[in-house]
């Protein structure tokens, strides 16, 4: 249902966190902008995000370096909030009394991935910490370990971002680090359905593991993830199910064909089985990765690359060669457009993975005169010769 909220004092309470900064001084900083009614210090409110009540304490409003703590704010006010416990990036804070949803910020992809790792020892839980605050910041920036390898995996939405994140770690939390080789963050989708019954039986004396699921996955493209419950006759007990999900999460998450997560696939949960005194979460949640990786493989698997979406502008002169380096980067260009006299925008779409040094490249191409912005489009099909 959709409500209608007019920005004055007379209406109730909403508002948007957009932003958090962790301050040296007075922690953490959530930045919020009022659309109606009055938000005063010690009054309650209610994150209809997350579901949570938050108290608010001190508000500041910000004015380049200088921080002024005022008693209350109103519509169109932009003001720092001091000591939020649940609320993040996106997040809309009203009154308890008027719930209200606001629509949430856009976050892209992460699309680059890059190893780092602290030069010492000791230095290691302090660069967890470092990363955990910017990652609390940043909801585009993300921070994993790899399973298999033990190493930090920081991703973001290019190089450039990931350079200043780097930078702040040194400059703001005095931290060395080295970083590694950016590389792509490909994902793993399939081209077809395919269906797969799977049993997981073990035995070892005392009480054995059982359990027996049936699957069909199917492509769903642009949608994400989506789980159907088929089950008839309680083949399979519902206090199960939520582990087959999870066991399904785990799988899609590790990758199967390279390594990559799993995206926009339909699993419909068929049939099954259970044993009285074998089954348990365990064993479903075990058998549900298998059936799934099993599934995944026949059900022609591909990788998917991110594209960008491009605009060049650039000289006359230096046209043809900025298109002829596109072209060469298995790009395509859209559209151009004189944009002032002597100088044209050129709009097109490109594979990240030709991207990097991009900037080197155009400055050679265009003695410094041509700039470019980038940013994420879509996940297409990795070319099938590179497959």
């Amino acid at each position: 249902k959709t409500h209608t909220r007019h920005p004055s004092v007379n209406e109730p309470f909403a508002a948007l966190a957009f932003k958090l900064i962790n301050d040296l001084y007075v922690g953490q900083q959530t930045f919020i902008r009022v659309y109606s009614g009055k938000l005063e210090s010690g009054m309650q409110v209610f994150n209809s995000t997350k579901g949570k009540y938050e108290r608010i304490g001190r508000i500041m409003r910000i004015r380049a370096k200088d921080r002024e703590e005022i008693s209350e704010a109103g519509p169109g006010d932009i003001v720092a909030l001091i000591g939020m416990k649940y609320t993040k990036t996106g997040d809309t804070l009203c009154d308890p009394n008027h719930p209200l949803l606001l629509e949430s910020i856009f976050v892209p992809p992460s699309v680059i991935d890059l190893q780092i790792m602290p030069t010492s020892k000791k230095e290691e839980e302090k660069l967890g910490i470092a990363l955990h605050k910017l990652a609390s910041e940043d909801p585009s920036f993300n921070v994993r370990v790899d399973e298999e390898t033990g190493e930090t995996i920081i991703s973001g939405m290019g190089e450039l971002h990931l350079e200043i994140m780097v930078d702040r770690l040194k400059e703001e939390f005095g931290l060395n680090v080295q970083v590694g080789e950016p590389s792509v963050a490909f994902r793993e989708t399939i081209t077809t359905e395919a269906q797969q019954e799977t049993k997981f039986v073990k035995q070892t004396g005392g009480k054995g593991q059982y359990a027996h699921c049936v699957i069909r996955i199917e492509p769903n493209p642009a949608k994400g993830f989506e789980f159907v419950d088929h089950i008839k006759g309680g083949a399979i007990p519902n206090e199960y199910i939520p582990s087959i999900q999870k066991g399904i999460h785990v799988a899609m998450e590790e990758g199967i064909l390279a390594g990559f997560p799993v995206v926009d696939v339909r699993v419909v949960l068929l049939d099954g089985s259970f044993h009285p005194v074998d089954s348990s979460d365990m064993a479903f949640r075990t058998c549900a990765s298998i059936c799934f990786k099993d599934a995944f493989m026949k059900a022609k698997p591909i990788l998917l690359e991110p594209q960008m979406k491009i605009e060049v502008n650039t000289p006359d002169e230096y046209i043809g060669d900025v298109i002829g380096d596109l072209n060469k980067r298995r790009g395509k260009v859209e559209a151009m457009r004189r944009f002032r006299k002597g100088a044209q925008k050129v709009n097109g779409f490109v594979p990240l993975m030709e991207m990097f040094g991009y900037a080197t490249t155009l400055r050679s191409l265009s003695s410094g005169r041509a700039n470019y912005a980038m940013e994420f489009d879509k996940y297409v099909p990795l070319p099938r010769e590179m497959q």
